[in-house]
């Protein structure tokens, strides 16, 4: 390909945007992880003025016509699948006049900050004002992008967090999970019920020094495959997983009284950074190299938290390496079973980032409804709190109409603005359970392997599957070729119902 081809033009822009991604990521980072809060004005200038290049040189003029003239090029198959990616891409950014976006951003900074001023008193009445702007210019953002994109509005925005999924075929997913949780809840709970009645939860044998556990936490990354030449483990006031491919930056946070939390949290946020170190580093400056959504992130990080490290063929491997790290009285008097009793707990309560592998999906698809009807206009933000209690009524039999804070207040995402997010969360656990079910299919001593602490078959199974495919091809059809099928929530079930029932 010629130096002055087209094609050319927009890789040498995919450098310079990577670039800046990269300072911007790692000033997050540092300001989540390291910064003094003095630093926080300066900071937020930086990043602003950083935020400013990127979208001036992404959504140039001349980028458009690149991606004509690309389109016209002979490329290779791989080739046209990046341009027509950086083209969904560029698509998507120039939705919104740089006008509406300012506006925008406004509204929303607004509202998130008098949220966090009123969550903890639930003041709903004060913060419903701030909200109704915030549903006003979403509503607005969903028709201009709708309008462009050739989507409805909900899916135009679910498109920002999610490429190709459509609310048309979630609904029926969810629609079957639901139903499927709905008695699987109350049966999964009474024979819990049954099962601590003749063993109860044991105490902790707290407590569990920080470096111990950070020790425990190193070791099973490091076990599980994270390469610690291209990332690290810090500590922050909520977990997350940041950086990029080349230097992950994961954090966590830690409790004296347990350890099992910030474990879990730990392989959780692996889960993403294995994901993000096994993405084509060639196509790395092309939007066609980066993650492929919420949904597919979510996924990676799932697989690893739950259908690897709840497992009980993990804890079998891991219980001693958790008495050399933390110590053997770590787990004195402790069996295989009482561990399995702490990660497989299911209590439903109000918070949905508190919530077991059960009972999440309800609050993710209360949501999920509740938002549609939002961006169609079906529902009044004044309305959102009977709506809300009405479905935390019937899906889980708890009421949330004098609790705001634990109820609609509870998320910064609608705040934000987030709208279309939601999904992505029980999305990611089905298509978790859906792709151990292909690799168990294919591998059928899977288990097995974990058993004996065995996880380079797993990873590699993904990274040809899921990894190294990055963002060649939308969410479904991805699926579709990693696993063989649509996108099914039986698979999901079926996993509940094995960890939960023994069936």
């Amino acid at each position: 390909m010629s130096a002055n081809s087209a094609f050319a033009k927009l890789d040498a822009l995919g450098k310079r945007l990577e670039a800046i991604e990269h300072a911007q990521s790692m000033l997050g980072v540092d300001e989540a992880v390291m910064m003094p809060t003095g630093g926080g004005e300066k900071r937020a200038e930086a990043m602003g003025t950083l935020a400013g290049m990127y979208h001036e040189m992404a959504t140039s003029p001349e980028v458009g016509d690149w991606l004509g003239d690309a389109e016209a090029e002979p490329l290779d198959a791989m080739q046209a699948r990046a341009v027509a990616e950086f083209r969904r891409v560029y698509t998507n950014m120039t939705c919104l006049s740089s006008e509406f976006v300012s506006r925008q951003v406004n509204v929303r900074i607004r509202s998130e900050q008098l949220w966090r001023q009123l969550r903890p008193t639930g003041d709903w009445k004060a913060f419903l004002p701030a909200f109704e702007g915030v549903v006003e210019i979403l509503r607005e953002e969903a028709a201009l992008r709708a309008d462009v994109l050739g989507l409805t509005p909900y899916d135009a925005l679910m498109e920002q967090y999610d490429p190709g999924n459509r609310a048309a075929d979630i609904e029926p997913v969810f629609a079957d999970l639901k139903r499927f949780l709905k008695g699987f809840i109350p049966e999964a709970i009474a024979r819990q019920t049954e099962k601590l009645a003749r063993r109860p939860l044991k105490p902790f044998n707290a407590p569990f020094p920080i470096e111990r556990q950070k020790a425990l936490g190193l070791a099973m990354m490091e076990a599980v495959g994270f390469d610690f030449d291209h990332g690290r483990l810090d500590v922050s006031h909520h977990p997350f997983c940041g950086g990029v491919p080349t230097d992950v930056r994961m954090t966590t946070r830690y409790v004296e009284a347990e350890f099992i939390s910030s474990l879990m949290g730990i392989l959780h946020e692996t889960g993403h950074g294995l994901y993000e170190q096994g993405l084509p580093k060639e196509w790395s400056h092309w939007p066609v190299g980066k993650a492929r959504g919420m949904t597919i992130h979510e996924s990676q990080s799932l697989f690893v938290e739950k259908q690897i490290a709840r497992s009980a063929e993990f804890w079998e491997w891991a219980m001693p390496h958790v008495r050399t790290h933390l110590g053997d009285g770590a787990l004195a008097g402790w069996d295989l079973e009482d561990v399995l009793a702490q990660v497989h707990l299911i209590e439903p309560g109000l918070i949905r980032v508190d919530a077991d592998e059960a009972t999440y999906p309800l609050h993710v698809i209360l949501r999920f409804e509740l938002e549609q009807d939002l961006v169609g206009g079906k529902l009044a933000p004044r309305d959102v709190p009977e709506a809300w209690d009405a479905k935390m009524r019937e899906y889980l039999g708890l009421s949330t109409i004098d609790n705001m804070k634990d109820g609609p207040m509870q998320d910064v995402h609608w705040p934000s603005g987030a709208i279309g997010y939601f999904p992505s969360y029980t999305l990611g656990a089905i298509t978790a359970a859906q792709l151990w079910a292909t690799i168990e299919r294919e591998n059928p001593n899977a288990r097995d392997d974990m058993r004996h602490g065995r996880f380079t078959g797993l990873n590699d199974w993904r990274r040809d599957h899921i990894w190294s495919e990055a963002s060649q091809y939308p969410t479904p059809e991805l699926m579709v070729r990693a696993t063989g099928e649509k996108l099914n929530a039986r698979h999901f079930q079926d996993h509940l119902q094995r960890r939960y029932l023994g069936a």
